[in-house]
């Protein structure tokens, strides 16, 4: 249905949106091109957050290319195959933001509570897995909700009450037993969702509890600066995604649903670049130093 029907306001979502993603892009590829550059930052924390901005990157790819051509051509068709394909691909990108905003967690966790044996820990081989579980398990989320909706009847005229194939508007339409597809959507929601959000509170209670232990003001300061960053795009990434479900619940217009998606599938993606550049040090030299290279 996209955001309006206005023809008006057409040419100002289109360059809104172009504009949004290609801020989008340019941030989430400066910072893995910044953190593949420098040799400093060649650590764990950071190669999370480059494959954090990576999985950004496709998440935002998903769906506002195919909105910006559907406000060009001002058509909002997609074929039957091009929206399971876009909505599994959405679902992926998604559970791996969740899963590496869960391991970014752990690692700060080692870092403030287990100091000395960090290195020991955190080694690349570790990272690795803990990359690879994040897509496998992202990928197995994506593939169950798929077969899900494999069920619906290919019908000619369905109107997605959104700007994209989103799963839960996709799910009503399912022609078989929907007290199934309720139990197996909640059993998934609660396996992929609530245990990484489960995995971070964790952390972070242990990561508070080590901070308050640090007498010196400078030593909790110290602590707490290396997680903020990472802490502001957990509340960013489901606090919007909260409101959304909030949103769908309580509100019975399509159109504000659609609005309050654009928060969690765009804004979120655009902003997390900002978030860590700018309270990050690290990250800005980084920046700079790549920037003047190819300068």
């Amino acid at each position: 249905m996209g955001l309006s029907d206005d023809p008006e306001l057409q040419p100002f979502l289109f360059g809104l949106f172009l504009s949004m993603y290609l801020v989008t892009m340019l941030g989430n590829l400066l910072i893995i091109l910044a953190v593949s550059s420098d040799p400093h930052l060649h650590t764990p924390m950071y190669f999370f957050l480059s494959n954090l901005s990576l999985a950004d990157i496709g998440f935002i790819s998903t769906t506002v290319p195919k909105m910006i051509v559907n406000i060009q051509s001002h058509s909002r068709v997609i074929s039957y195959a091009g929206c399971l394909t876009q909505m599994s691909i959405f679902i992926l990108f998604g559970g791996m933001d969740c899963m590496l905003l869960s391991a970014m967690a752990y690692d700060r966790f080692v870092a403030i509570c287990h100091p000395l044996h960090y290195q020991v820990i955190m080694n690349p081989c570790t990272c690795g897995k803990l990359i690879s579980v994040s897509f496998f398990v992202s990928l197995l989320n994506s593939q169950v909700q798929n077969l899900i909706v494999l069920q619906l009847t290919c019908f000619k005229d369905v109107k997605i009450s959104n700007f994209f194939c989103d799963p839960s508007q996709l799910l009503n339409f399912t022609c078989s037993d929907m007290l199934k597809n309720n139990i197996v959507v909640y059993f998934v929601g609660a396996i992929f969702g609530f245990i990484p959000f489960s995995g971070i509170f964790f952390s972070y209670c242990k990561i508070l509890s080590s901070i308050l232990r640090v007498h010196s003001s400078g030593g909790k300061y110290k602590a707490f600066s290396t997680c903020g960053s990472h802490l502001a795009v957990v509340c960013l990434f489901y606090g919007t995604g909260l409101g959304v479900c909030l949103s769908s619940a309580i509100s019975q217009s399509p159109r504000k649903d659609a609005v309050a998606s654009v928060v969690y599938t765009v804004v979120t993606p655009m902003l997390n670049p900002f978030i860590y550049s700018l309270r990050n040090q690290d990250i800005k030299r980084a920046m700079w130093r790549f920037l003047r290279k190819i300068i």
